[in-house]
């Protein structure tokens, strides 16, 4: 009895003694997340931006800084953990190209965008450095008939990561020639790797290794928009929008107020505005998801463009009052009746919106001005008994319409006549609307109900409509089948016959030609519950020349 004693103790000694461990790892994990919160808290300020560039002027001017010597600072803004700004002088003008390698990993090259293709003063941000390592960065210089003049080795260990995210994706499938040939050394655009922790965006490239770590406050950047003046406009939470310059600087900062919270997309507008989808925090009825905010990115004053409670009352009463606002987990009663997922601003001046709730493409007219619908597209039946359904425009083919379609993207094409236009989308197949218990989505040909997305008898789709607004109808013309996500995701055209599809919720995004054979697919370990969207940028006139 005595020993079985013991070893009783001794067990729960033990126990006791991997708990406490497990409660001082958790601790440490706490205070380590609280500290990187607060410091880049303090990164997204004016007064930091102001700094930094202050700190940078004053060290490079204390630099030789000429291509034998030139002056580097590891991520002088805080906002690319691995970048590297160099600058130098020639007395030659000249383009600037760079190689970055490090052992074990595939070398990026790039052109540099210094602001001019061909200068004396040579400013720029080197991308690519792989984290933790020694990279030998190649710099190439030309002249304007292309010949090299001049070349400069610089090593440089790589900063240490911030995040927890893999260095080089798993590649289920390796990229093809095509593939690599159609992306080129763009980046891919990792948005929404949504954290408990801290957020950021990332860069891989087409060999699935990190190539940029981009922090942000807090949610997530949906995506990537480049205005006339060279800054790069994201959302930084669900609160700011920022716009960063070819260095990384953080020149401007906009505070939506306290009336309004930014979720899933926006756009610019030919003014250089954002439009944006946003959710009113001071209705009292708690409505979410289901408005349109312009910010103004000179003043940053924020004007209410479209409450669609009051372009769809009748539609709006007849749904259950439930739903949460994902962008404000805190929130509580929340109404979220039709969540709009996506925008697309049109050079009309008019806007298609992505409604998942309903699982209906909107279009509407003069979006600035005094906006009117135009049309919808989708599954007629689920806005029965209201006076919308005559502004459904009349399918031609026999296809199964969209469930909970995400990332619908406008696309004109020169060949077409006036009034005709493409719509692409991924199209997630999932019939399911909190706020509508009652529809029977199976009504939808080929649709899904199934929440989880190991489901291994649904599929989702990559979709592509033809919209004609003179005959006032649409007509599928593309669609292949992906891995199934019920919820987010997105797809995006890269050339004429590659595709690029994120499927969110199994952390997969992959590049397929135009039949959907895949040319590429990469794996991301999930850091909560999915990947929000991916998207490729050439980042030319950016980061790249």
């Amino acid at each position: 009895m005595k020993i079985v004693a013991a070893i009783v103790t001794l067990a729960v000694a033990c126990g006791l003694c991997l708990l406490t461990q497990d409660n001082v790892d958790a601790a440490i994990k706490e205070h380590r997340v609280e500290r990187l919160n607060a410091r880049i808290e303090n990164i997204y300020t004016a007064d930091y931006q102001k700094m930094a560039d202050e700190n940078l002027a004053a060290a490079r001017g204390k630099s030789a800084a000429t291509l034998d010597d030139p002056f580097v600072e590891e991520n002088p803004y805080g906002t690319n953990t691995t970048s590297l700004y160099v600058y130098f002088t020639t007395d030659e003008k000249t383009s600037v190209s760079y190689t970055v390698s490090a052992a074990g990993y595939p070398d990026f090259s790039a052109t540099a965008e210094q602001g001019d293709d061909y200068a004396t003063t040579h400013e720029f941000l080197v991308l690519g450095l792989i984290p933790n390592v020694k990279n030998t960065i190649t710099l190439t210089l030309k002249d304007s008939t292309g010949a090299t003049v001049a070349t400069k080795q610089i090593i440089h260990k790589g900063a240490k990561i911030l995040g927890e995210e893999e260095v080089r994706l798993e590649q289920p499938v390796e990229p093809t020639s095509e593939a690599t040939q159609a992306l080129g050394n763009g980046l891919y655009a990792i948005l929404g790797n949504d954290s408990n922790d801290q957020d950021f965006m990332y860069y891989y490239d087409v060999n699935g290794v990190l190539r940029g770590e981009v922090p942000v406050l807090y949610y997530r950047s949906h995506r990537l928009l480049f205005d006339d003046d060279g800054l790069m406009w994201f959302s930084a939470s669900t609160k700011h929008f920022v716009g960063m310059n070819r260095l990384g600087k953080l020149e401007k900062i906009i505070d939506l107020g306290d009336r309004f919270i930014l979720h899933h997309d926006y756009a610019l507008d030919s003014d250089g505005n954002i439009v944006s989808l946003a959710t009113d925090l001071t209705r009292s009825d708690h409505a979410v998801q289901d408005q349109v905010i312009k910010v103004d990115t000179t003043t940053g004053k924020v004007t209410q463009l479209i409450d669609f409670g009051d372009m769809f009352p009748d539609y709006k009463a007849s749904t259950d009052h439930s739903g949460i606002d994902e962008s404000d987990p805190t929130a509580t009663n929340r109404w979220d009746w039709i969540h709009f997922n996506t925008i697309q601003l049109l050079p009309d001046g008019s806007a298609l919106f992505s409604a998942r709730e309903t699982s209906t493409i909107i279009k509407v007219d003069d979006i600035e001005g005094t906006p009117k619908l135009d049309w919808m597209v989708g599954e007629p039946t689920v806005w029965d008994g209201t006076s919308y359904q005559k502004s459904f425009l009349t399918k031609v083919g026999d296809f199964g319409d969209t469930g909970g379609q995400h990332s619908i993207t406008y696309e004109e094409d020169p060949s077409l006549p006036d009034g005709q236009y493409y719509i692409y989308m991924f199209d997630n197949n999932f019939g399911y609307a909190m706020t509508r218990p009652d529809f029977d989505w199976t009504t939808i040909k080929g649709i899904s109900t199934a929440q989880s997305s190991k489901d291994e008898n649904s599929r989702s789709q990559f979709r592509k409509y033809l919209i004609d607004e003179n005959a006032g109808t649409y007509t599928e013309v593309q669609s292949f089948d992906v891995p199934y996500s019920p919820y987010v995701s997105s797809s995006q055209e890269i050339t004429d016959t590659i595709n690029l599809v994120d499927t969110g919720m199994q952390g997969v995004f992959g590049v397929y030609d135009d039949d959907g054979n895949l040319q590429a697919q990469y794996r991301m370990g999930l850091s909560t519950g999915y990947i929000y969207r991916v998207y490729h940028y050439d980042f030319k006139g950016f980061y790249f020349a």
